[in-house]
């Protein structure tokens, strides 16, 4: 094609294109809105619900941001132009135009007429029924206000609803589980502890819920459905090789403020202005170094159920729900085990389901063997005594090459515990190479799981959640039990280890350490610390306690965060998933093995 022919195609193409846009506005200098005008500040008032709830209204505002395309928000906001608004700083110049029934052709910059009734909707106000769309011409957009975390009172953003705003700070992100089923994060100044993590049960909790409230904004991606093909944070798409981890961060971040299911979020500005996440916490490739010429480890399994152990079975009660997913959840797990490098590790809550070549125990240790390197070989303990009756227990795995185990295992029997605790598991193991005893106790209390709470086991507002009498009287019971000396060796070398469903400064913790036994993950770090998130709150669960003759040995300890920081859709479930994302969320690597993170002490035991 030669230049004279390309320069005529490109100049038909330039006049069809502005054919279209002058037909699509050919309106436009004569468009008048056909009705009186209402500003919208007036219709969103200065308080919580709109004055005009079920007037019809006319507004003249400008579109920014249009979120009509299937599976979006079936509508578009609007806000006045800056020379508009009112002088009212605690009214709203936005808000959001609900119509699922048509699609209307305006986009971003439009100046619009548009008339509908007003409503309330789970707490936004909005204009429905829509009966006139007009497009007028092309303006400028209103300028984003800026605003910022913490909010001073939960209706701080009350008066930006609907509008273009701006956080001028740094944000982190504290919470990824929603990223793939509703493709939402959750965003903080600053990464949220659990109020128990840093602070005392009762009011100094209670004073740090509170502040964690107020610093929180849920950053949406305009979708309104679930489980979304494409998850667009972080940039170009999540995938297995491209994690978005809690503690990265977020600056200059741009959107409309709305508010949906008793929360403010912010929409972003699709296709004009994306968040840029930071990659401030990246993967760690390698377990922290402790130190020593012993470690131990401990890592929460996240319902390691391997069905009739013969490949059959799923689903299960918990756990992978069929083989497939199963075998994704052995590999990564596998790999973390065998990653640790670890002479003990401590597992909490693997299938109870007894010793014998098809238990969940004998299958995961025989994935570690196929998997580590030449030399090292690992073999479990089998206690011979009942470990409870509950769906999930503890186990210890070691390595042959490193220790042996000295007598037999222990278990707290059932009738010393309080309702549906599970009991602690202690074997005292030799160092090969020095020689010396090392009594390692593995344990798992009880959940903050609401269900069937009840009298004292409920939630006391103090910061605990559930169950933390159980937790405390098991905790009790234990140290109780550990000074009979259970396993006989006589030595004062004791490790607790595991999943106490406790946070540094929670009751259970304060009397396991009455008893002269310290918490090593506060003692060689900064508080607080983290092995596990919930509901954007960081916090420890997992911990190593030494006894105080043990202490002086302990060389190092450290969270390795592979897990907790990880989103859920990374794991080794299928569900929720399209069948592209089976393959692009999952890679057989330790990141999301469990949604804890795992622990790991170093030893010098001379």
């Amino acid at each position: 094609m030669n230049k004279t022919l390309i320069l005529a195609v490109a100049t038909m193409m330039a006049l069809f294109f502005a054919a279209q846009i002058a037909e699509r506005h050919q309106a436009v200098e004569s468009c008048a809105c056909d009705q009186a005008i209402t500003k919208i500040s007036a219709i969103q008032g200065s308080g919580e619900k709109s004055p005009l709830v079920g007037k019809t209204v006319t507004v003249s505002a400008v579109v920014t941001g249009d979120y009509q395309a299937v599976g979006e928000l079936d509508g578009f906001f609007v806000q006045e132009e800056d020379h508009d608004a009112d002088s009212d700083p605690n009214t709203s110049e936005g808000i959001f135009v609900y119509d699922n029934a048509v699609d209307h052709d305006v986009r971003v910059g439009d100046l619009v007429c548009v008339t509908g009734a007003v409503a309330e909707y789970k707490g936004l106000t909005e204009i429905k029924n829509v009966s006139q769309v007009a497009v007028c011409k092309t303006a400028a957009l209103p300028r984003a206000v800026a605003v910022s975390l913490p909010m001073s009172d939960t209706s701080d953003f009350e008066s930006v609803e609907g509008m273009r705003v701006v956080f001028t700070q740094t944000l982190t992100v504290s919470d990824t589980y929603g990223l793939g089923r509703y493709g939402e994060v959750t965003l903080s100044n600053g990464r949220l502890f659990s109020p128990t993590e840093g602070a005392a049960p009762g009011a100094p909790a209670q004073a740090a819920m509170r502040a964690n409230v107020l610093n929180r904004i849920l950053l949406d991606d305009g979708s309104s459905g679930q489980n979304p093909d494409h998850i667009i944070y972080p940039t170009p798409g999540l995938s297995a090789v491209n994690p978005l981890r809690c503690g990265d961060t977020v600056h200059d971040l741009r959107g409309i403020m709305t508010y949906s299911y008793d929360s403010y979020c912010i929409e972003p500005c699709l296709g004009t202005s994306s968040p840029e996440f930071i990659r401030t916490n990246p993967r760690p490739t390698s377990p922290p170094t402790v130190g020593g010429s012993l470690r131990v480890a401990t890592i929460n399994a996240d319902n390691y159920f391997n069905g009739d152990g013969c490949g059959g079975g799923f689903p299960t009660t918990r756990g992978a729900a069929k083989l497939v997913d199963f075998e994704r959840q052995r590999d990564k797990l596998i790999k973390v085990l065998v990653g640790l490098d670890a002479d003990i590790i401590g597992i909490a809550e693997i299938e109870n389901d007894g010793y014998g070549p098809t238990s969940a125990i004998h299958d995961l240790v025989s994935g570690m063997n196929a998997a580590a390197p030449v030399g090292t070989s690992y073999a479990y303990i089998d206690p011979v005594v009942a470990m409870g009756t509950d769906e999930i227990t503890v186990g210890l795995v070691y390595r042959l090459q490193t220790v042996s185990p000295k007598g037999d295992a222990a278990a707290l029997p059932m009738g010393e515990l309080p309702e549906l605790s599970r009991p602690p598991l202690a074997q005292t193991f030799v160092d090969r190479q020095s020689g010396a005893e090392l009594t390692v106790v593995v344990d798992h209390l009880k959940s903050k799981s609401t269900s069937s709470a009840h009298g004292p086991d409920r939630d006391q507002g103090d910061g605990q959640g559930c169950w933390n009498r159980n937790r405390t009287e098991a905790a009790t019971a234990l140290m109780t039990w550990l000074e009979t000396d259970p396993t006989g060796a006589h030595s004062a070398n004791v490790l607790i280890i595991g999943d106490l469903n406790s946070y540094t400064y929670e009751d259970p913790i304060a009397v396991i350490a009455s008893d002269g036994y310290t918490d090593l993950i506060p003692h060689f770090s900064e508080r607080p610390s983290y092995t596990y998130i919930y509901q954007g709150e960081s916090g420890a669960l997992d911990h190593a306690l030494a006894s105080s003759a043990l202490l002086p040995h302990v060389t190092g300890a450290a969270v390795w965060h592979i897990d907790a920081d990880e989103a859920a859709a990374l794991g080794y479930t299928s569900a929720y998933k399209s069948s592209e994302q089976v393959e692009s969320l999952y890679r057989n690597d330790p990141y999301r093995a469990s949604d804890h993170d795992p622990i790991v002490i170093g030893l010098d035991l001379e």
